[in-house]
Formats: C-alpha cells, sequence, structure tokens
C-alpha cells in the first residue's frame, strides 16, 4: 500500500476530484519511485485528463485494460452488457447440443493471415481446440474491454470463443489490439478462481480488430453466424455533449459520445444491419439513456429483434438485449 501525500490528495481535491484519496495512491502506484513522473500524471489529472488515461489502465469486470491517451474510457455501467450478454450466452450453450468439432477456427469468421477482414490485428489462438465455439461480435469496441471481458469469461468456461471487434478511430483499434493480444497470450489465467474448486481446462480466444464504421469491415463469412453483438455506440444527443464532464468533452474522441440529434442516429444504423449478422436466437445489445430505451425497443421491433429492456440501479444503467427469433 502506498501512502497518500496529503498534498497530493490536497491539490487533487482543489481540482475537483471527488475520490482524491484513491486517485493519489493509484497515481502513487503507477509513478512508483519516479517522482518526476508522478508530478507529469498529477499535472495531466488537474488539468483535466481522465485519471485512466494518465495511469493507463481502467478497470471493467474485475480486469485491466490498457487505455491510451485521447481513446474511450469503458464506464462502469457497461457491465450491464456484459452480464447480460454472458447469461444469454450461457444460456444458449446450455440448451444446445453441442456441434461437433465447432471451434474458433471452426467458426465462419474466425479469420487467418490471409483472410478478408482478418488484418493485422488477428491474435493467434491458443493451442488445443476445444469442441465448441461462439462468435462474439464487438462494434465501436474501443480499446476492447467489452467484448474481451465477454470472451474471456467464456473462455474461463471452457468455451472457444471467436471475437471480432471493430471501431472506427485508430487510436481505439490499437489500443484493442494491444489488450487482446495479451488477453490471448498462451497461460494467461483468464478465469476467477471459482470457490468450489478448478473449473473445465480453458477455451481459446481467437481474435480479431477490425478498422472501420460499425459492421463494414466484418467479413461476410459472419453473416448469420454471430451469436452476440455487442454495440457500446455513442448515445448523447449532441445539444448534451457540452454538459458532459470536462475529462470526456476534452479528452475523448467526439465520435464515441456524440449520438447525433435524438442520441439514437448511430444506434439506427447498427440496429438495421444487427438482423443480417445475427444467427438465429442471437442478440444484439446495447447501452441507452433510460429515456431513450423506450424509442430504442421499438426501432429493434422495427428490424424484426424481440426487445427487452433491462436496467441495474447499482450501476446506473439501461440496455437493451434484442434477440433474433430462433429458426
Amino acid at each position: 500500500m502506498v501512502n497518500e501525500d496529503p498534498a497530493l490528495v490536497a491539490r487533487l481535491r482543489a481540482a475537483g476530484c471527488v475520490f482524491a484519496e484513491d486517485e493519489a495512491r493509484l497515481l502513487a502506484e503507477a509513478a512508483g519511485a519516479d517522482d518526476e513522473l508522478l508530478e507529469r500524471m498529477v499535472s495531466e489529472r488537474v488539468g483535466g485528463a481522465p485519471l485512466e488515461q494518465v495511469v493507463g489502465w481502467a478497470e471493467l469486470h474485475g480486469r485491466r485494460w490498457s487505455v491510451t491517451p485521447g481513446v474511450f474510457v469503458p464506464r462502469r455501467r457497461s457491465e450491464l452488457l456484459i452480464t447480460e450478454a454472458l447469461a444469454h450466452l450461457r444460456g444458449r450453450q446450455a440448451a444446445a447440443v453441442p456441434e461437433s468439432g465447432r471451434s474458433p477456427d471452426a467458426v465462419p469468421g474466425a479469420g487467418t493471415p490471409d483472410s478478408p477482414g482478418s488484418g493485422a490485428g488477428r491474435v493467434v489462438p491458443r493451442p488445443g481446440a476445444r469442441p465448441e465455439g461462439v462468435v462474439v461480435v464487438d462494434l465501436c469496441c474501443g480499446c476492447g474491454a467489452l467484448g474481451g471481458s465477454v470472451a474471456l469469461d467464456l473462455v474461463g468456461d471452457g468455451i472457444d470463443v471467436a471475437l471480432h471487434a471493430s471501431d472506427a478511430d485508430p487510436a481505439a483499434t490499437a489500443c484493442a489490439r494491444d489488450n487482446l493480444a495479451a488477453a490471448a497470450e498462451p497461460g494467461l489465467s483468464t478465469a476467477r478462481p471459482a470457490a468450489d474448486g478448478p473449473g473445465p481446462p480453458a477455451g481459446r480466444l481467437a481474435a480479431v480488430v477490425h478498422d472501420g464504421d460499425l459492421d463494414a469491415p466484418l467479413p461476410g463469412s459472419l453473416r448469420g453466424h454471430v451469436d452476440v453483438l455487442l454495440c457500446n455506440a455513442p448515445y448523447v444527443p449532441t445539444d448534451a455533449i457540452a454538459l458532459m464532464p470536462r475529462e470526456a468533452r476534452e479528452h475523448e474522441p467526439l465520435l464515441a459520445l456524440d449520438g447525433g440529434a435524438d442520441g439514437l442516429g448511430v444506434l439506427r444504423r447498427a440496429i438495421a444491419a444487427a438482423p443480417g449478422w445475427l444467427r438465429p436466437g442471437g442478440a444484439m445489445l446495447f447501452e441507452t439513456g433510460h429515456d431513450q430505451a423506450g424509442a430504442a425497443a421499438a426501432l429493434t421491433r422495427s428490424a424484426g429483434l424481440l426487445p427487452a429492456i433491462v436496467s441495474d440501479d447499482d450501476l446506473g444503467a439501461t440496455a437493451i438485449v434484442a434477440r433474433l427469433p430462433p429458426g
């Protein structure tokens, strides 16, 4: 434990940092014994940079994810999407008859170095094929934490995962590639220890990060094969951007914040595209503001999906889980 410097705490509190003590500890831990580095980091934070960008990581769903300057910072409320996606996928796994030999290498769109859409962001999967696998797509992926969290929990369950992530921001995709490459390293512990002893052997993660707008860069071989499509698209109305905290307005990309006139502009396009990618019974999941949920659910219904509005008061989160009818 790093001792808190009262002067550092006071400086952060004066800059408006509500959790000044916690931030002082994290900054000191990140800087180590380098006083010059600590001063530079504190100056960046006092100047309004998000703490996560300053220390270089954000925590989501019990894991740390690298976050570089200028990249959208994952919010804790997104854990609602993660838990709902896992519930959907685990429910399907429990109910499904295993498909012989299905693994990331056999799942459409898993990609090889020379296959369309695999690009430079391909992560080499773990050795040792598993009997089943699922396909997860993460649109507007940012640093890759959302899709990565879902994928790693499934891998910890012994399930093979083919993960495709995309973002229009090159800084975000570069960050996502680093995060997902690290996540797929052989020998990495991907699951939390189980209270009742060791779980099944870990599955494999095959991940590809694509540069481009929403689903545009995805390989066509994924059509009709996606089990879960996550889309953490911006949903703040344009006129409300000015009301957001300074650290978001000045240090995160506008394209990751601005959802258009009513906040649903980007989501409209993603919702329209989703049914063509989902397998029967697959689901699209995305966040909205509480007041937007009804309109967003209606959009998914018009696209042929079956929506449910879910919320978590503790997280302050509202999300839509929209399923493609089975068969």
